[in-house]
């Protein structure tokens, strides 16, 4: 039993990592779907074709796999043949390419990958002098911090700011424990000593 739970959690940990590299790919993807969609509907007036159960279950499994598949390359060699054969492919087109680059650079930071395992957390003050907030350090020049300041209770809306590292106040907190506190609106805070050294 222990060992079927031990694969199953394997698994979901491929699964995860897959998603992960898949993102970037899948929004180019919806990219290019909705074009071709708009211009379908719009010049020819196709509908789009309904499926049946059996079908959605059988994509649903077979998606799945896919993404346990390109997980389990990347928990071990570090590398997808199919991510890497996309990558040649979407460089060739213009505008998908840039969506493409930046978006893989976004997933990348969050899975502290491009040699930053690191992810750093720093409290500073936002929206006005007095509010404390977490925030993840996207990146950093000399004494300037890149930050990206995630809303409550949807981490992935927010703000990035550039702001003077004096302005800031290092957190304990890591990337899981930020996102966990920003969806929970604050009432998962593991850290929650650290609220008492903010300055007032």
């Amino acid at each position: 039993m222990s060992e079927l739970l031990k694969s199953v959690k394997l698994s979901l940990n491929h699964f995860l990592v897959g998603a992960f590299a898949i993102l970037p790919v899948y929004i180019v993807v919806q990219i290019f779907v909705w074009l071709v969609s708009f211009v379908l509907q719009s010049v020819f007036d196709v509908r789009e074709w309904m499926g049946h159960y059996w079908i959605t279950a059988a994509v649903f499994i077979a998606v799945y796999a896919l993404l346990v598949y390109i997980g389990r390359e990347l928990a071990k060699y570090r590398q997808s043949l199919i991510i890497s054969l996309f990558d040649m492919l979407i460089e060739r087109v213009p505008f998908l390419s840039g969506v493409y680059r930046v978006s893989k650079k976004v997933i990348d930071m969050f899975r502290g990958q491009d040699g930053n395992p690191v992810r750093e957390v720093v409290y500073v003050e936002y929206p006005k002098d007095g509010v404390w907030v977490p925030a993840y350090v996207t990146n950093r020049e000399d004494d300037r911090y890149v930050l990206y300041i995630p809303t409550s209770p949807n981490p992935t809306n927010g703000f990035t700011v550039i702001i003077h590292e004096s302005k800031v106040i290092k957190s304990e907190l890591n990337f899981e424990e930020v996102t966990s506190f920003m969806i929970s609106v604050g009432s998962d805070f593991p850290k929650s000593y650290e609220a008492r050294n903010l300055p007032r």
